[in-house]
């Protein structure tokens, strides 16, 4: 496909219209055209099976980006949960009553995690984290965190750059917490992944009103010897709830939570994304003797009850588990970053592979590395493919999709190099540079 032709788009129209109706054009900043390819990125999709997507001019591409932003680990449209789906929406997803899904998921989560004893639901991951964060205040009768990692956009975790840019190496830098209320400041204290004595410098100082260490079990490459041992003992000692956030990083390593191959048990742990492949459904497991204190506080929303998260969230857990999901997961992942790197040795591109197979990155050691990244993507997509510097591996990235792929990246990577030898990375961009962000997932 051609340069004009994505130009020209339906998509291309459809999201100039978008941006002056809708704040930043897009919902997620993660799904925002100028995150990928400003000017061609085609923006929406009529429809998407497997791992591919079909535009609104019918284009077919094979999705090798984040896949719906880490929601579909079974692949798009999965028929078993699609099923699952029909049958919710027929009962009626909503209803005075319960839904019976509500008691199955949970035995399903308290199944494959025997630490945690009971289990609470919303329908999105700052909405659970939110709940989450309320219930270990309630428990501790703390109102101070220390937080590792990226944990959305509620102002309990954004209340961090009230006093500086705390963030930059969680999520955005630079990222201006216009709204969240002053009276937070000073309440949620970062500390750097794999950073023991940044937490203990956290606990010295604040640890009487330290309500619970939030973080991600997992990032990058995985945890360095002895650091989730050592977190777990500090906020034993301090009396603050571990909690972590595995919205991102469950049923990558294991039908679960990273953390059951981790050998390190939290007091709470959060779900969402890929617990329901595709449809909005999120959960928060814990000790009872934490969970409990839900109830000594209002935490309620008419959505955390229909039927279709839990009834699609039984469905994809059931058949990760069958299929024993993360193996072919973590063989595709990979693949992927071992195909990274050989087509840059060849191309003599200087790369740098990171994250666990699974949630696959690499970026350019460039200072253009952003010119370069772009270049990647427009490349990517004229041979059919979207494409980013992340892969999120699904079911059905199937062998011959992966090959394909990794052909078309040696062939972009040869390219790239020769624009970077001449000088004129830039010149070959039909567009502007992409927008830069999220700097955990990089």
């Amino acid at each position: 496909m051609g340069i004009e032709e994505l130009r020209e788009g339906t998509g291309q129209r459809l999201y100039a219209r978008a941006k002056t109706m809708l704040v930043g054009g897009a919902q997620l900043l993660g799904k925002r055209a100028e995150m990928y390819l400003p000017d061609l990125w085609p923006s929406y999709y009529a429809r998407a099976s497997g791992c591919e997507v079909w535009d609104l001019d019918g284009r077919r591409y094979l999705d090798f980006t984040m896949v719906g932003i880490g929601t579909s680990v079974l692949g798009y449209a999965d028929p078993d949960v699609e099923r699952a789906a029909i049958a919710a929406v027929q009962a009626a997803p909503m209803n005075t009553l319960n839904a019976p899904e509500e008691v199955a998921l949970a035995e399903l989560l308290l199944e494959l995690h025997p630490w945690a004893e009971m289990v609470g639901y919303a329908r999105t991951g700052g909405e659970i984290m939110a709940k989450a964060i309320r219930i270990a205040r309630a428990a501790t009768g703390r109102d101070e965190v220390a937080i590792s990692g990226y944990h959305g956009w509620h102002d309990w975790y954004l209340s961090v750059n009230l006093t500086g840019d705390g963030l930059t190496q969680h999520l955005l830098p630079g990222l201006a917490p216009t709204g969240v209320p002053k009276g937070l400041a000073r309440t949620a204290h970062p500390f750097a992944y794999g950073d023991l004595e940044a937490l203990r410098r956290i606990v010295v100082e604040r640890g009487d009103r330290l309500a619970a260490i939030v973080m991600e079990p997992v990032r990058q490459s995985g945890a360095p010897p002895g650091f989730l041992e050592g977190v777990k003992a500090i906020a034993e000692r301090n009396g603050s709830v571990l909690l972590f956030d595995e919205i991102t990083s469950g049923f990558r390593l294991a039908t679960g939570g990273a953390h059951l191959t981790l050998g390190v048990q939290p007091d709470l742990c959060t779900f969402g994304k890929t617990i329901s492949n595709g449809f909005a459904m999120a959960a928060v497991i814990g000790r009872r003797a934490v969970m409990e204190a839900a109830q000594q506080t209002f935490i309620s929303s008419a959505f955390f009850t229909e039927r279709v998260g839990p009834a699609t969230a039984v469905a994809t857990i059931e058949k990760h588990r069958r299929l024993k999901a993360e193996a072919a997961l973590i063989a595709t992942g990979r693949r992927i970053q071992e195909g990274w790197k050989r087509a840059a040795e060849r191309a003599g591109l200087p790369i740098v592979v990171s994250g666990i197979p699974p949630l696959a990155g690499f970026s350019f050691d460039d200072a253009d590395a952003a010119a370069l990244t772009t270049l990647f993507i427009q490349e990517l997509l004229e041979r059919g493919f979207l494409a980013s510097d992340r892969f999120y591996a699904t079911l059905r990235h199937e062998d011959a999709h992966v090959e394909a792929y990794l052909e078309a990246v040696e062939s972009a990577f040869a390219l790239i190099a020769d624009a970077r030898a001449k000088g004129d990375v830039r010149k070959r961009l039909a567009g502007p540079v992409k927008h830069t962000g999220f700097a955990r997932l990089a």
